[in-house]
């Protein structure tokens, strides 16, 4: 591909090259500091909504709002209990601002695997499968056996000091730039 040609495609889809900018900027905050910040993540969403208005009238703002709501949906319930950070929250929540509730779903999905698999792959570095299986099994059976999200917090919250955290935000970057690579929204 020649240097016009791409030039051509990325101005063609600057939204999408926008977005996976976002990405890889609050990927390397999160993994830097475990913490995606509210000056990425809030202009983000707005941004997204202005852009789906201007780009759309009020269809693109309603667009833009659903997809906010399902890139917050899709990992609340995780904030809730303690399992995830605001800032991964609205950072896909900004994705859903600008891309859209389909786009978001399965960016989201592709998150998942990179999350799953980078999880994984912490372990085996540092060796710590039993342990991590232990507490795996024992969220699985707190989940079911408490089942409200105040205790959960609380009881999350006890234990992350011994937990080995994933900046969640790496995989979102990754899974969702992926994710935007494989359907052809890049190029």
């Amino acid at each position: 591909m020649s240097w016009n040609t791409f030039a051509a495609a990325a101005a063609e889809h600057w939204p999408v090259w926008l977005v996976s900018f976002v990405l890889v900027v609050a990927a390397v905050i999160d993994g830097w500091k475990l913490k995606v910040p509210n000056l990425i993540t809030f202009p983000f969403i707005l941004a997204g909504w202005v852009y789906g208005f201007w780009s759309l009238g009020w269809s693109g703002l309603g667009y833009s709002l659903l997809g906010t709501l399902v890139g917050l949906g899709l990992l609340l319930p995780l904030y809730a209990i303690g399992g995830m950070g605001a800032g991964d929250v609205k950072l896909l929540a900004g994705v859903g601002a600008w891309m859209g509730s389909a786009v978001t779903f399965w960016a989201f999905c592709y998150s998942a695997v990179v999350g799953g698999v980078l999880a994984l792959l912490m372990m085996a570095y540092r060796r710590t499968w039993k342990r991590h299986r232990d507490n795996l099994l024992m969220i699985v059976t707190e989940i079911l056996t408490i089942r409200d999200p105040n205790q959960l917090a609380e009881i999350a919250s006890e234990r992350k000091p011994r937990m080995l955290l994933l900046p969640y935000g790496i995989p979102i970057a990754i899974g969702s730039i992926g994710y935007f690579l494989w359907s052809g929204m890049l190029l």
